[in-house]
């Protein structure tokens, strides 16, 4: 003979039938969205990837990483070090990203101080960093007209897999390419592919790119330092979906009393824009030294006699000494960049380096 519950039990009784149901629906979707695609050789993996249909466009939650100024001191007595350092691009931030079929390109990454927004709308690319209220916007230079157009109804051909493992193979003479790796991102059966350089001495370690098993679509790329296996930058979707993305997303209204910077890249316009006492009349001097991934660069400028090449952004970074002139030093995890005046030359050495050989390489020239 059944017993009758009271009715705050019945009541319980019910409530935990129906969260045993939702953790089980729940635990069977995880499950479900955890599967890996099959093994596949790494040339078929990047072929079926490129012959696979374009989609209409992505949408999707990104988590970006960002350890590359990790440890280093960027602090400045006017306080712009700390919000430099702050800044999601620099810190790390989770946002959304939007990318059309036409390449047209959103990613909006949150923080505390207020949103960073870096939109490609097909002709021009903007920055809005909300903190600063500024927007940076840079317009590429016009394609070449004189460039034969393209046949009306010319498809691009996938390239077959004998031409992928030819490629490969050309590859591999530098790097160090590990297979078509079964995974999954966001949700999605991926393979991810990891390249290495094979010449060492460098801070770089290697890049890792995982992609849509299905459609080829990237879902996650990631840039190793030799000295850490954690990513010292990654993108990575943890939502994605694919279909075609609205016009509207694309479009940006910065606020009424925002700052526009425009920046300029051409030779003209660069030079044009320098104070006068940067302008020489001569042109910088490039050297290398070393090869590959460890190679570093020297730039060489000429100052007016009697004038300094300083600027804050120099003087803001840590000092050390090179042959008794004060250098500007900033160390990050990939590289190091060194800067110093010597009799009338601005040098900057830039390479993926530590320190230590970068000011070696300093001392010595």
């Amino acid at each position: 003979m059944l017993r009758r519950l009271p009715i705050y039990r019945l009541l319980l009784l019910v409530g935990l039938v129906i969260v045993a149901g939702v953790s089980a629906t729940a635990i069977a979707l995880a499950l479900g969205s955890s599967e890996k695609p099959p093994q596949r050789p790494l040339a078929q993996a990047v072929h079926d990837a490129l012959s696979a249909p374009a989609v209409e466009g992505v949408s999707a939650s990104v988590t970006l990483t960002d350890h590359l100024l990790e440890g280093a001191s960027l602090a400045s007595g006017s306080g712009q070090g700390g919000e430099v350092a702050s800044n999601p691009l620099l810190a790390g931030a989770s946002g959304r990203l939007w990318i059309a079929k036409d390449g047209r390109a959103r990613l909006e990454l949150q923080a505390e101080k207020g949103d960073t927004q870096i939109i490609y709308a097909g002709s021009t690319l903007s920055v809005y960093d909300a903190a600063s209220n500024t927007l940076y916007r840079y317009k590429p230079p016009a394609a070449d007209t004189t460039a034969s157009p393209p046949t009306p109804g010319k498809s691009h051909e996938t390239p077959s897999v004998a031409k992928v493992e030819e490629a490969i193979a050309h590859l591999s003479k530098h790097a160090t390419l590990s297979g078509a790796t079964p995974d999954n991102v966001a949700g999605a059966p991926a393979y991810t592919v990891r390249v290495s350089p094979k010449q060492g001495g460098s801070l770089l370690g290697g890049a890792e790119l995982s992609f849509d098993a299905a459609n080829g679509a990237p879902l996650r790329a990631a840039i190793y330092s030799s000295t850490s296996s954690s990513p010292v930058l990654e993108l990575a979707a943890t939502q994605v979906s694919f279909g075609t993305v609205p016009d509207s997303v694309f479009s940006f209204t910065p606020p009424a009393n925002a700052k526009i910077e425009e920046i300029a890249t051409s030779t003209t316009d660069a030079h044009a824009s320098l104070p006068h006492k940067y302008d020489t009349g001569a042109k910088p001097k490039l050297t290398t030294h070393g090869s590959g991934p460890a190679a570093i660069a020297v730039l060489e400028s000429k100052l007016p006699a009697g004038k300094s090449g300083s600027s804050a952004a120099l003087d803001a970074l840590p000092k050390v000494k090179i042959n008794g002139a004060n250098a500007s030093e900033l160390r990050t995890a990939l590289g190091t960049l060194l800067s110093f005046e010597r009799s009338g030359v601005r040098y900057v050495l830039a390479g993926s380096d530590t320190p230590a050989t970068i000011e070696a390489l300093a001392r010595g020239l």
